[in-house]
């Protein structure tokens, strides 16, 4: 078959090394209650060829690429409609899946951080995530409170899901390789599917810390906290990248109850 070519506007780097891909494949964990698995960007199949010799999964595939999809259509006859040519960032997982999901990928870095809100989106299926992603947003999303990598995806994720750095990937495995080094992680729902607060203010409050992130977030979040009735509130004298998502969540409790 006519190898797929790499498309820079997609940000596609192909794994090469099937040492590796087998390694991402094996970080998969079905004890967590699934048999469904969706990989996103497969390209030409390496972690795919791994997937599929799982018997215990039922695996489907999307990729936006037409040329990988008509040349995994040819690698993949079995697969019907479970391979899939859609855009992930816009499918409707419930047209597709009943019950709990994982998602495995290596993920284009150009919009890795889209992928992880799509997750959080549908973090009622997700139950795991394994993927490949550029370092810094690998390092980012397993950030704890006052490291300088701490952030808003940080606490966004981890206030879902356990986030586990597993390994480091060189550029070199990579056709063509990335600028920049690479790393997988993994992502486990801790069991909250809803946050004990105000979960739109939870956001808003995570987002505006974040966003002034040097300024304490008395002044940070001065448009949404009433001044006169929460003087006393510590947390307020901090940066946002002080406080763990347990904080957070106290902090939007005490200033919807404040309003």
């Amino acid at each position: 078959m006519t190898l797929v070519r790499a498309k820079k506007h997609l940000g596609q780097h192909f794994l090469t090394d099937k040492n590796i891909a087998a390694k991402i494949v094996e970080s998969l964990r079905p004890v967590n209650g699934y048999n469904q698995v969706l990989e996103v960007g497969p390209g030409m199949g390496i972690l795919s060829d791994f997937l599929i010799q799982k018997t215990e999964y039922e695996v489907s595939l999307i990729d936006i690429d037409t040329e990988s999809y008509e040349f995994l259509q040819k690698k993949y006859p079995q697969l019907g409609k479970r391979l899939i040519n859609a855009d992930f960032l816009e499918m409707d997982f419930g047209a597709f899946f009943t019950g709990p999901l994982a998602i495995i990928g290596n993920f284009p870095y150009n919009i890795s951080s889209q992928i992880l809100f799509k997750v959080l989106d549908n973090r009622q299926q997700v139950v795991e995530v394994v993927g490949m992603f550029q370092k810094e947003v690998a390092e980012r999303c397993s950030a704890k409170a006052g490291s300088k990598e701490y952030g808003i995806l940080s606490v966004f994720l981890q206030a879902y899901y356990k986030v586990e750095y597993l390994f480091t990937v060189k550029a070199g495995v990579f056709n063509p390789p990335p600028k920049v080094l690479s790393a997988v992680i993994r992502l486990t729902r801790n069991g909250t599917l809803q946050l004990d607060c105000d979960e739109k203010l939870f956001w808003q409050v995570v987002k505006a810390g974040f966003n002034q992130r040097r300024k304490t977030l008395r002044n940070a979040l001065s448009s949404l906290i009433n001044k006169e009735k929460m003087t006393d509130n510590a947390m307020l004298d901090l940066r946002a990248e002080r406080l763990t998502v347990a904080d957070f969540v106290k902090l939007a409790q005490d200033i919807s109850a404040n309003r």
